[in-house]
């Protein structure tokens, strides 16, 4: 549990800073910062029974800890930067979390990613017993999805890039990348082979890695960059029910069915379910200004 809440404390109040110093460039900046986790995850998953083999799992997790501090270096780095429309004075206006609670926009944007979230984790989670359904000894079904890992922090980077570009608006990228990752989910139970499998697995995990940073830099398409903290929070916070919920599903749709086909299918439904809910936000078919638009925008008044 603490561990969980230092967590969220870091990741929050990172990626809104993110945001916020690079206005101009926050797709490709927040796709940068983002793929850390992937090149972390690669490197702790060899690093982990290693430590473990070694130091035991007490010294192991001290040595965890150990490397978790330096996020306290990382983070007295950051320093808060004032956005123009934010008045030097104290706020006169509601706190930030009651008007985002009102903000039409905003509520709906996060009910997307709570449909989202309940599909999305699902191929990480189950994947290898997929794999294993399918024929793959151990080996084969880590390779499945260490695969899928790797080309996720790919996913993230190509996506930040693509969205920085001014071709379309960026809630036209997150939507499009939505889409193709519900597609590519519908898709893995046609997997029935390792080569397949495989393939899949890569589709699934590139398409999956691109919307990490489209959805965060959206956020700021919604609501405008004054609440871009405040908003990342609370979208997270109801994020989390969809997360918890989406993988037992799954299992328990496995067990019901004998076979994950059921299981994945609904996982990606739930995605594109979550998908179509971004073509109803304020932004979509004309390019955002960032300011949260109409419904009750809680960016603040100069």
């Amino acid at each position: 549990l603490p561990a969980g809440l230092g967590w969220a404390l870091v990741f929050t109040p990172s990626l809104g800073t993110v945001g916020r110093y690079f206005p101009a460039q926050r797709s490709l900046a927040t796709g940068l910062v983002v793929s850390g986790a992937s090149v972390s995850g690669l490197a702790l998953g060899p690093l982990v029974p290693l430590l473990l083999d070694t130091y035991g799992w007490r010294g192991a997790l001290l040595l965890l800890a150990a490397i978790s501090f330096n996020l306290v270096a990382a983070g007295a780095l950051l320093r808060p930067l004032p956005v123009p429309s934010e008045s030097p004075g104290p706020p006169r206006d509601p706190p930030g979390l009651v008007r985002l609670l009102r903000h039409g926009p905003f509520l709906r944007y996060t009910l997307a990613f709570v449909l989202v979230d309940a599909g999305y984790y699902v191929p990480f989670v189950h994947g290898a017993a997929r794999a294993h359904e399918v024929g793959c000894d151990d080996h084969r079904a880590g390779l499945v999805m260490a695969a899928m890992a790797a080309v996720d922090g790919g996913g993230r980077v190509a996506a930040g890039w693509l969205a920085a570009r001014p071709a379309a608006p960026l809630l036209r990228h997150l939507f499009a990348w939505a889409v193709l990752t519900g597609l590519t989910l519908l898709l893995l139970p046609l997997g029935t082979s390792f080569g397949g499998l495989l393939a899949l697995a890569l589709a699934y995990g590139f398409c999956a890695g691109a919307l990490v940073p489209l959805q965060f830099a959206g956020v700021a398409e919604v609501v405008g960059a004054g609440r871009l903290v405040h908003a990342i929070g609370l979208m997270q916070m109801f994020e989390s029910f969809g997360s918890l919920l989406g993988a037992p599903f799954a299992g328990w749709l496995r067990d019901m069915t004998g076979n994950y086909t059921i299981s994945f299918l609904a996982a990606g439904a739930f995605l594109l379910a979550g998908s179509f809910l971004i073509l109803t936000l304020p932004g979509f078919f004309h390019t955002s200004r960032g300011a949260g638009g109409k419904e009750g925008s809680p960016t603040p008044s100069p």
